[in-house]
């Protein structure tokens, strides 16, 4: 498949929407593609790796990051820092690869801006019920983690209208097929 490298195409969902899963589905499928691993002040969840879920930062990294002019966009989400590097882009960018991000809504309206010819695709459970279910199933947050992320949900469903493409992930195999589609 022959794509624009200079197109990026940015994820942005819900917690627990599949906007992850999706994302490393994408780059199983398609060789040319690559996730953009983002920077974040959260805590490690279990099984997490540093370089490839995440770069870990203090909050005192991060905020001397951002001083430096070292991110491409960041956001401040459910109380921790997330950002991605404008160094990590660039080596993909290098490298002829199409730059996968797996970012929040107002990262991805950032990017959006900086970047007009970038594809935005907001991704949607098929329900809130579904939505919960698979908040909690992957075990990851408190309570009070779920109920601050859940209370965002108006609010990036909102910003959803501001994205070229809205894609409700109700089969992991059908929504890959139908982003791809969207790249052609």
């Amino acid at each position: 498949m022959t794509r624009d490298r200079n197109v990026f195409l940015v994820l942005s969902a819900p917690s627990g929407a599949g906007k992850t899963t999706i994302a490393r589905e994408l780059i199983k499928r398609n060789k040319d593609m690559v996730i953009s691993v983002s920077a974040t002040t959260r805590p490690r969840r279990p099984r997490e790796v540093e370089g490839r879920d995440y770069f870990f930062l203090s909050q005192q990294k991060f905020e001397e990051y951002i001083k430096l002019g070292n991110f491409l966009e960041y956001e401040r989400v459910h109380g921790y820092y997330y950002g991605t590097l404008k160094h990590v882009v660039k080596k993909w960018q290098k490298k002829g690869k199409v730059v996968v991000f797996d970012i929040d809504v107002n990262g991805a309206l950032s990017i959006k801006k900086k970047y007009p010819g970038s594809i935005l695709v907001f991704i949607k459970a098929p329900s809130f019920e579904e939505l919960k279910r698979r908040l909690k199933k992957r075990k990851s947050e408190s309570n009070e983690d779920m109920v601050t992320r859940l209370k965002r949900l108006d609010y990036e469903n909102e910003q959803a209208e501001k994205f070229d493409y809205i894609v409700i992930n109700e089969d992991l195999h059908k929504t890959v097929k139908e982003i791809e589609s969207l790249l052609q």
